[in-house]
């Protein structure tokens, strides 16, 4: 397969990056295999993060009961890998709580990280080419509902200093990774105003849906240009936005009101194609544009309702 394409990239960390690696001895990859190595697990990212002075949330690597040993609490236990959508987390608020934890992770590997009381989540998009030209679509602030991304909005209501910072957190992973390619940087915005990197996904991610109605170019244009060696697009926003995930939840009572949710004005509707709504799963997303980020969010939710 790789021998018949000019470039090889992904989007979706669940890829083993032995096949990447095989894939580069004979075509371009992007972004390398080095790097899906690292984001693909949660320790290997977080050390990372943590040795080139990137900000993180204090964290202890966990293959025994005897790794918590002087651990604070609360906490949250996470597998090491192949965690998304809150899967594979447990909250130990108490030591009391610890094995029960421990023994739901069926002896794989994990991170203990301090549980951080923040005030927000927040992502970046970006994009990077292989001469190192960087773009970005600013702020994006995150809603969570049960650990699944709800809404995102842009621009994120934050400060300046907070703008300037994450995007320049953003663009130094990207250059120290030598990334090429779209990439999302999630945050933990501390209520002392400290930001605190969460994860990496080395791929278009689902904060930036919104940029397929609300930018010149969307992430996925942006990924194309950046793995083609095609200049990078024009990432201007054309007005404020919000965009709210549908789950497979929407459907439990038969098909959803299609019609009264797309009598708002400016609301658009993307559906994945997926054969089945299951309970938790993406299927597809509302997206709202408005002239002032509030009335957007407003729209969207109301759009949701009235499915």
């Amino acid at each position: 397969f790789a021998k018949q394409v000019d470039v090889v990239t992904f989007e979706f960390e669940n890829v083993p990056s032995a096949c990447i690696e095989t894939a580069a001895k004979y075509v371009q990859v992007h972004p390398k295999g080095e790097v899906l190595y690292i984001t693909q697990n949660r320790l290997r990212e977080k050390t990372f993060l943590a040795k080139n002075g990137f900000p993180v949330t204090p964290f202890k690597h966990i293959k025994t009961l005897q790794d918590f040993e002087n651990a604070e609490f609360p906490s949250v236990l996470k597998t090491a890998g192949f965690g998304y959508d809150g899967k594979g987390q447990s909250k130990i608020e108490a030591i009391g709580e610890i094995e029960s934890a421990f023994e739901k992770l069926n002896g794989t590997e994990a991170v203990l990280e301090a549980f951080i009381e923040f005030e927000k989540e927040v992502s970046v998009v970006c994009a990077r080419d292989a001469k190192g030209n960087f773009a970005h679509f600013g702020v994006i602030e995150n809603a969570h509902a049960n650990h699944i991304l709800d809404v995102s909005f842009a621009p994120a209501i934050v400060s300046e200093k907070t703008f300037k910072e994450a995007v320049e957190i953003t663009q130094n992973i990207a250059d120290k990774f030598e990334y090429v390619g779209t990439m999302c940087v999630e945050f933990f915005l501390t209520k002392d105003g400290k930001l605190l990197v969460n994860e990496i996904a080395p791929r278009p991610h689902n904060s930036g849906h919104l940029t397929i109605d609300a930018c010149v170019t969307n992430q996925f244009e942006q990924q194309v240009r950046a793995v083609c060696g095609l200049p990078l697009g024009s990432t201007e926003y054309l007005k404020p936005v919000a965009m709210a995930n549908l789950l497979g939840d929407v459907w439990q009572n038969g098909e959803p009101n299609w019609k009264q949710s797309l009598a708002i004005p400016n609301v658009k509707l993307h559906l994945y194609g997926k054969a089945e709504a299951r309970k938790g799963r993406k299927m597809g997303h509302l997206t709202a544009l408005a002239e002032t980020v509030e009335t957007a969010v407003e729209n969207v939710r109301k759009a949701k309702k009235n499915l």
